[in-house]
This record gives C-alpha cells, structure tokens and sequence, in this order.
C-alpha cells in the first residue's frame, strides 16, 4: 500500500508501508513541497503518486527509511539523472540528501512524538 503523507506518519501508516518490503519502506520525497508517498515495491510507483498530486519530476527523489535503525537510505534507480548531475543511483548532492532527510524524519521519525 502507497501512502500520500504530508503530516506525521501515523503508526498504522508506517505499519501499512511497511508491509511490502518488511524492515524497510520504499519512498519517493518531493523536496520543494515537504511531502513523500512510501510503500509498496518499487520506488517507481511511489515517485508515479506524487507526479499525480502534482509534483515535478526534477523535484522527486528515491530514497528509503529504516524505521527499526531510524536511518536514510539514498539509493533508487529514479535518482539516475545525468540532466541534473546524479549519474547514479545513489544521491550523489549533500544538499539534496540533506533536504531528502529532514523530510523523511519529519514525517516518518516517531521518536519523541509519543
């Protein structure tokens, strides 16, 4: 299941995209809005529901969030942009990576919300 998140995941949304690939969830992260779609099996499908919510495609990067570690990962295979200097699958720019994980732990790090 792909979820939409633009607030604070709730557990029985992180739960929900969690189910497809067990210890880890699958993101796509629109850095310009501040929002993400996670679950499901490809990373892919997720960057498919952001463009759909109106998202740019420059804009939209793959990642991964590790909820048992609360760590980011940064590799997909949408991150391969030779237009915009990422020649790997891996986001190669700190900044974007950066930007990318304050919007993964704002919305999907429960630690302290509780």
């Amino acid at each position: 299941m792909i979820c939409l998140i633009k607030e604070p995941a709730t557990d029985e949304q992180i739960q929900a995209m969690s189910q497809a690939c067990g210890r880890y969830i699958k993101l796509a992260v629109d850095i310009e809005r501040g929002m993400l779609a996670g679950g499901g099996e490809l990373h892919a499908d997720c960057e498919a529901v952001l463009l759909e919510v109106g998202s740019r495609q420059v804009d939209v990067w793959g990642a991964d969030w590790y909820p048992a570690e609360r760590e980011v990962g940064y590799e997909s295979l949408i991150n391969i942009r030779p237009r915009q200097n990422n020649r790997s699958m891996e986001i190669q720019d700190p900044a974007i990576r950066r930007r990318v994980a304050e919007v993964v732990r704002r919305l999907l790090d429960r630690t302290g919300l509780q």
